[in-house]
């Protein structure tokens, strides 16, 4: 048997004292001999060597590089930013949404309100007073600090940067990759130009890219499951949610990547057979308040801000309930108005459902069917809403000089046109767009006419009493059932072709669901000289109530929102068109005098990202076909970081690009921008993962292909400047950036 100093290596000595000593620095010798153990330590090679300057930059690069890229993306949103004085593409829009805000008037847009609060908010900071009223190629005035406002909007973008670089970090890019995401958001052209005007796509990106982070972050914590920061980042996912939703409805993509993520999560948990049954609840349970119920709160309470705001009467008042409106101040909405309806009293009629707007109608006639008066919802207040309430043909007709008769619930009524005379009517014709329903229309006069002018009030409730005997200005909520046929008037949040105006389509609807509230109408205004004035206003109008009507109303005008086929819109696009850069968009006049703007993307940031989901769907194929055959060249760690870093980026391009190709509303190019940034972290991914070999190899040759990339995406930008800051005189002179036909720089 062997001793046990056989194991030790050849040369060295056996002692007790040496072994224990062996391993210390300062006691080897050359070629692995230990030196004499008697020799004094060098007090210099004690001395910890002082770090070098580029050594500090290596090692707080994480706070260097972030600082440096910021300040050079406050330089490309803002320099030269107030150059054009004039309201410029969509400014027309949301300025004007911010200056009701400073004037509290109410408004109504298809967007969320938090991105046109900030608006107003930046103009309070300029000083604006709200008077300005935004017309597009308007020249601002001299009062008026636009400059400020475009600056501030513009910090959003700038934001963006920093931002993109430590998502990059959280995604575990190596340095070269991080500063190559970075550089790509920094010196795309489209992202500096649209962040230095007055619109909400700048706090939209800006939100979007928070989101992405925390949840990078949120992920890279997974092993510290309730800690202070798990919850910290857990929570701040779900204001970053909450925040990019609230500023338009694209943030609910980001919800959705998010929400892949969380269950994948929670079901990898599930299958964890170690993991008590407790704190698998208590993940389920931190998520559903930290992912679903603070976005939630987050939305709610921008609207609760919204409402708070805009106490005043304003454009937008038509589109809320009549309560609503009778609480604002200066409407004429319920004030004045006689509290009961009687017979021959005039009136307009609000649909209750989400939404909904004004029984309507005008002189146009349906092009198929009965051919009759169009009957229309209408969210806009003129004259063709007025309706009088008039006696059935079975009753006396309606004498203006006897006594006052009321209407009430179970009565059968007529409602006439006061503009055309014409009664509201129903028949067994089917509703142009709804075909299993009955058509609405407006029919013959006070003398002309039939049975299937009769219509049955049912009164369904009421906010001031419980009596049901009659019908009360605002407060009841009643259904109008044609006598005849049996079906009820409805109007749902369908919009009519353009030969209606796109105004919502009225049906009689055969179903009886009494809890249907598009079946539910209320007298909005009402006048009759014969009554004493009321006030029918004095109800509160429930903010759940008006949170879900305003919601839906925003959902209904934006699917109206479809291309005109009679009309050319030179500004959209196509779906297909954005990865490719196929198109740009011009943001104003192009004349000589004007300062030019034209939203086109980095050539080499657009084609590059495109390319590289390519690049990554033969990536993943390819792995997948060799785990398939057998092959096991991952590790785990390998197949976390294509699985986290890789795959989530192109699942979060897909969910923002896929609704716009199935999506029927008009669209342009910046539609595209959200989903650009998940293309442009696929791109570092790709890189990264492709240059890791190399830079095993050879890091000088890693460093020379990213620095031609950071060259390129550099020199594009810089060559396509004009763009960006601003195209003074005639347009001729940047034809050498006219690379393509479609890219109307010049023409």
């Amino acid at each position: 048997m062997a001793t046990s100093q056989d194991g030790y290596a050849t040369g060295a000595a056996h002692d007790d004292q040496t072994l224990r000593r062996r391993n210390v620095a300062d006691q080897a010798g050359v070629n692995g001999s230990i030196a004499p153990t008697t020799q004094e330590p060098d007090d210099k090679k004690l001395r910890k060597p002082k770090p070098s300057f580029l050594k500090a930059l290596d090692q707080y690069e994480f706070l260097i590089a972030p600082l440096i890229f910021t300040l050079l993306s406050l330089i490309t949103r803002m320099y030269k930013i107030g150059l054009s004085n004039i309201v410029t593409w969509d400014e027309a829009h949301f300025g004007k949404f911010g200056s009701h805000y400073l004037k509290r008037e109410f408004y109504f847009d298809v967007h969320p309100p938090l991105g046109k609060m900030l608006v107003g908010l930046s103009g309070y900071m300029a000083g604006y007073n709200g008077s300005f009223e935004f017309k597009s190629g308007e020249t601002y005035p001299s009062e008026l600090n636009y400059t400020f406002m475009r600056l501030f909007n513009s910090t959003f973008g700038a934001l963006c940067v920093p931002v993109a670089y430590y998502t990059a970090r959280e995604l575990k890019f190596r340095r070269p990759a991080v500063w190559l995401v970075t550089l790509m958001v920094l010196c795309e052209n489209s992202y500096a130009t649209i962040s230095r005007f007055i619109l909400l796509d700048s706090m939209l990106l800006f939100f979007t890219f928070t989101t992405v982070l925390c949840w990078a972050r949120f992920h890279s914590l997974q092993n510290q499951s309730f800690s202070l920061e798990w919850f910290s980042w857990l929570f701040l996912t779900g204001i970053s949610i909450g925040c990019v939703t609230s500023v338009k409805w694209v943030g609910l993509f980001c919800t959705a990547l998010v929400g892949s993520y969380t269950i994948e999560d929670l079901w990898n948990k599930f299958g964890d057979l170690e993991l008590p049954k407790a704190e698998f609840a208590a993940h389920i349970l931190s998520r559903v308040i930290g992912l679903i119920i603070v976005p939630i709160l987050v939305y709610m309470f921008s609207f609760y801000i919204h409402f708070l705001v805009l106490e005043n009467s304003g454009p937008g008042d038509a589109q809320m309930s009549s309560l609503f409106q009778a609480n604002l101040k200066g409407t004429d909405v319920g004030k004045n108005s006689p509290l009961e309806i009687a017979y021959g009293s005039r009136a307009t009629l609000k649909n209750m459902g989400y939404g909904g707007g004004l029984l309507h109608s005008h002189i146009q006639t349906y092009p198929e069917g009965s051919q009759q008066q169009q009957v229309t919802c209408y969210h806009h207040k003129d004259a063709n809403n007025d309706w009088f309430f008039y006696p059935n043909r079975n009753m006396p007709p309606y004498d203006p000089e006897a006594n006052l008769s009321f209407v009430g619930d179970g009565d059968v009524i007529r409602l006439i046109h006061s503009q055309t005379g014409r009664n509201l009517h129903s028949h067994s014709v089917s509703a142009p767009v709804t075909k299993a329903d009955f058509e609405v229309s407006s029919y013959g006069n006070t003398t002309i006419g039939d049975e299937k002018d009769h219509w049955t009030v049912e009164v369904v409730n009421d906010a001031a009493s419980r009596d049901r005997t009659r019908v009360r200005t605002l407060t009841t909520g009643f259904r109008l059932k044609h006598t005849s046929l049996g079906c009820y008037l409805r109007a749902g949040n369908v919009n009519l072709p353009q030969w209606g105006f796109k105004q919502i389509e009225v049906t009689c609807v055969k179903e009886n669901k009494p809890r249907d509230v598009y079946t539910h109408w209320n007298v909005e205004s009402h006048w009759n000289d014969r009554l004493p004035a009321g006030d029918p206003g004095s109800y509160k109008s429930p903010f759940l109530r008006d949170f879900m009507h305003l919601n839906v109303a925003m959902m209904t005008s934006n699917n109206a929102l479809v291309p005109d086929p009679d009309k050319q819109d030179d500004l959209a696009s196509q779906f297909w068109q954005w990865p490719i850069l196929h198109v740009g968009l011009r943001m104003c006049g192009w004349d000589a005098h004007i300062t030019k703007y034209f939203l086109l993307g980095n050539p080499v940031v657009y084609w590059g990202s495109t390319f590289s989901l390519f690049v990554f769907g033969a990536l993943l194929m390819w792995y997948l076909v060799r785990w398939q055959r057998g092959y096991e060249e991952l590790k785990q760690a390998d197949i976390d970081y294509i699985h986290y870093s890789g795959l989530y980026p192109v699942i979060g391009w897909f969910l923002h690009y896929l609704p716009f190709v199935a999506m029927a509303r008009v669209t342009y190019v910046h539609h595209y921008y959200p989903a650009l940034y998940f293309a442009i972290l696929t791109a570092g991914f790709v890189l990264d993962w492709a240059m890791r070999p190399v830079a095993r190899k050879d890091r000088r040759v890693e460093w020379a292909v990213y620095s031609l990339l950071y060259a390129a995406v550099i020199g594009l930008f810089i060559l396509f400047r004009a763009i960006v800051f601003g195209m003074q005189g005639n347009s001729q002179q940047w034809r050498h950036l006219k690379w393509f036909d479609r890219w109307r720089i010049t023409d």
